[in-house]
């Protein structure tokens, strides 16, 4: 979860179309247009496979200091811990259960996103490896069970966490054991902006599918190929999953702020503190009525914003979060197939035409179906395999258009290669891992082998 910034000045809300202009000023041309990703890596003790803590001499805190000190980031603290980086555009934040996460620059090619993630790469595998550590591109933490995982000390993780055990079954598991790459991307104007909302709703399940890398957790098979998608659907029901509105023919932002207003907070941020004054209020009381002597304001607004967890996320930009985090061979290939979809007119329109007839309750049980199967799910009498196929067919021409090159003379479909070879073989990666762990891989080596095949190396 990237960290939230206050402003320097409060603005109160002086109604709801405020919040709505927000969306519309986000809006940029085409020629401004730019990719955002987010890696989120599972860190374990490599000899254990245990879930690196947080605190002590091998923990995070310890990576992230060493980052500081040898690299030029500069450290976040709360409460006297440094808990987050920063450095020019980038920066590496953590999960609850010490994921560690780094929301990179925002870049115009892929290739500028390939150098960015090489870089952070070489870094934290350095050191890393003098702390007996592994960063490990899988959807959950593979050994350790949450009651088993050390909580990062941030302020805003203690609010959230006795809430999710209040509202739904699973929300330990997500703060403590999961992990995703996401893809963020602009968009023009309102109608271009839920297009892409629609049509990215419509994609969360052959993403899930395409990207399924969850089917270990608590030390063995889980039954799922994307547990981790699975947990989204019992963690929240108010503000996790899909959107109906989306769905909607004519939708706007304003439909999008309406929901959001009828989601209840988990705090407001004031002088650095986080209160609990608001905890469980639709932020429309809030607003209305205001709370123990506190009004809404912008940053409230803003901040709200950045906790609410549906599939797609509108935020002055879009969010596409329904991919496991991958091994590094695999991580671009999200921001990849979503920039060769939605960055092309003609193969937004293509992926459009894939899910236009889909009704929200068709997609929303074939998003849960291949939590559990994956590429194998079938859908309309169709394998969602020939439908992932169709959406990468798709993806490929649109970087072929694009036709952006990098130093040898590649475009940016290089990228998307070792998906189409996922594909083309047939299985998720969940699957491949699930297979080689009952069946190839003999007891003795079965973690040492797991950790090879998905950790991340300069």
């Amino acid at each position: 979860m990237t960290d939230f910034r206050q402003s320097d000045r409060a603005v109160a809300i002086e109604s709801v179309d405020q919040l709505v202009e927000q969306f519309h000023l986000a809006g940029k041309p085409s020629a401004r247009w730019a990719i955002g990703t987010e890696y989120e890596k599972v860190v374990v003790d490599r000899a254990t496979g245990r879930a690196a803590p947080f605190s002590g001499p091998r923990g995070i805190e310890t990576v992230l200091r060493t980052l500081a000190e040898r690299f030029g980031w500069e450290p976040k603290e709360e409460n006297g811990r440094t808990v987050a980086l920063v450095r020019a555009g980038a920066s590496i934040t953590l999960e609850p259960g010490a994921q560690l996460e780094l929301s990179g620059e925002q870049c115009r090619t892929l290739h500028c996103t390939q150098q960015e993630l090489a870089t952070h790469v070489r870094e934290l595998v350095s050191v890393g490896s003098e702390l007996g550590l592994a960063f490990l591109g899988l959807g959950m933490q593979p050994i350790s069970r949450p009651e088993e995982i050390e909580i990062v000390p941030k302020q805003r993780y203690r609010i959230m966490a006795p809430y999710m055990e209040r509202v739904g079954t699973l929300g330990l598991r997500m703060m403590k054991q999961t992990a995703t790459v996401q893809a963020n991307i602009d968009y023009a104007d309102e109608r271009d902006g839920m297009r892409k909302l629609r049509v990215g709703m419509g994609l969360a399940p052959l993403l899930n599918a395409m990207f399924a890398n969850s089917s270990l957790s608590d030390r063995g098979l889980n039954g799922y190929m994307s547990f981790r998608g699975h947990i989204w659907t019992r963690t929240d029901p108010a503000r996790c999953g899909l959107l109906r509105l989306a769905f909607r023919e004519g939708a706007t932002f304003a439909d999008y702020v309406d929901w959001a207003l009828d989601v209840p907070l988990y705090f407001i941020l004031r002088d650095g503190t986080y209160l609990t004054t608001v905890t469980g209020t639709p932020f429309r009381r809030f607003l209305a009525e205001g709370a123990a002597g506190e009004r809404a304001t912008l940053d409230d607004w803003n901040l709200h914003l950045t906790t609410l967890f549906p599939e797609v996320r509108l935020k002055g930009y879009i969010e596409l979060r329904s991919a496991d985090s991958q091994p590094p061979e695999r991580m671009l290939a999200l921001p990849a197939l979503v920039k060769g979809v939605f960055y092309e007119a003609d193969c937004l329109d293509a992926a459009y035409d894939l899910v236009k007839r889909w009704t929200y309750e068709e997609t929303d049980g074939l998003w849960r179906q291949v939590h559990r199967e994956a590429l194998l799910a079938r859908f309309r009498g169709v394998r969602v395999l020939e439908l992932a196929r169709e959406l990468y067919a798709i993806a490929e021409e649109g970087l072929r258009r694009q036709h952006e090159l990098d130093d040898s003379g590649r475009d940016e479909r290089i990228y998307l290669e070792r998906m189409g070879e996922q594909l083309a073989m047939g299985r998720s990666p969940a699957r491949v891992v699930a297979e080689q762990w009952g069946a190839d891989w003999d007891e003795s080596h079965r973690l040492e082998r797991l950790i090879a095949s998905a950790e991340f190396r300069p």
